[in-house]
């Protein structure tokens, strides 16, 4: 996937360009989603790409925020942020065996107001690839029981492994 494939699928999740605003890419990899959401937030915005594997994130001509990689494993290692206004997991919530638990812990991270937005593959079956996969209905359940009530599905597109599609959800409080 590319930059504007990722602007495509997340942007619904945003009414406008949001200024100075903090967010965290929570297993930002090599950045096609970090920077995706560069170009969603306004001036004076940051975002904390968080990855185990060590990443040097090209900035994109057009984003605004600032981009700050973040060496760490977001899944065992205490997230060293706090008062986000958002936290973004493309591709990633599916390597959190504990999801509840998981999500318990990092919503302490974002203000009260704040918003997560998960991109994942649209299926609940492990692969080596994807060894904790959750669709979209275990999804609303596992966000729901965790407190989150507004939990709206704002894209979708074809995945290029297999027959399955991925999904864009925007969560909040």
């Amino acid at each position: 996937m590319d930059v504007a494939e990722a602007i495509a699928l997340i942007k619904p999740a945003f009414s406008h360009k949001i200024q100075s605003s903090i967010w965290a890419d929570l297993g930002s990899g090599s950045g096609t989603f970090t920077k995706a959401l560069s170009f969603l937030l306004g001036y004076g915005s940051k975002i904390y790409a968080v990855d185990k594997e060590s990443q040097r994130i090209k900035p994109s001509t057009g984003g605004d925020a600032e981009i700050e990689f973040v060496n760490l494993n977001f899944v065992d290692d205490t997230l060293p942020f706090r008062n986000l206004d958002g936290i973004l997991m493309a591709n990633s919530l599916h390597f959190v065996k504990d999801k509840s638990a998981f999500i318990e812990r990092i919503k302490k991270h974002l203000k009260a107001d704040g918003q997560m937005i998960v991109v994942e593959y649209e299926r609940n079956e492990p692969t080596a690839w994807v060894p904790y996969p959750i669709g979209l209905n275990n999804l609303v359940q596992t966000f729901s029981a965790c407190g989150f009530s507004r939990i709206e599905k704002v894209g979708e597109k074809d995945s290029i492994y297999g027959s399955e599609k991925m999904y864009a959800c925007s969560i909040k409080s």
